[in-house]
């Protein structure tokens, strides 16, 4: 917890959204990091590579048997596999309170392309990081967020997520109820 001894991000949820199956260490690394950085200030971590769930599962293994599954021309076992996983995925979205995104203009990122837009339109604030710098993001974005939820590091983000935690700021969609 913080200095203050307020930390109004206690019991929310959020979702950690980026790409997962054409990355390097599906998607797990970053979301390790800020998973651990979240759990030390009481957030519930929604994350699609650790899922409180047994539904939709997206691991390693998941990732090989639909790249088999390519490569036989299997697409209907994929489309299966797939929507369980989609599904999974966007309920996650939406019973988060907040949404991280990390996109990396390196990868493809489909799903998470969707869950941001999803997110986005149920008025959740959404923080983006851009592995190549706020400067790189894309104009649709740029039009789509407040650019003060965009952030080129991590530390800049946990910046912000520390202001939003002790602040008596009204802020753009961020809404504490008294519980």
């Amino acid at each position: 917890m913080n200095m203050s001894g307020k930390n109004r991000l206690a019991d929310l949820r959020t979702y950690l959204c980026g790409p997962m199956d054409r990355v390097a260490d599906g998607g797990v690394g970053w979301r390790i990091y800020m998973s651990s950085y979240l759990q030390k200030r009481d957030v519930v971590v929604l994350d699609p590579c650790n899922k409180p769930t047994d539904m939709g599962i997206e691991d390693l293994e998941n990732r090989e048997q639909r790249h088999q599954w390519k490569k036989d021309g299997e697409y209907e076992k994929i489309a299966e596999s797939m929507r369980m996983i989609r599904n999974t995925d966007l309920r996650m979205v939406d019973v988060s309170d907040f949404i991280i995104v990390n996109l990396d203009l390196e990868s493809y990122p489909c799903g998470t392309y969707e869950e941001l837009f999803l997110a986005n339109r149920q008025k959740k604030p959404i923080l983006l990081r851009v592995a190549q710098g706020k400067e790189s993001t894309p104009d649709w974005l740029l039009g789509t967020l407040p650019h003060e939820t965009i952030f080129s590091t991590w530390e800049e983000m946990k910046d912000y997520l520390e202001y939003i935690s002790t602040s008596d700021d009204l802020l753009d969609r961020w809404v504490f109820f008294n519980f």
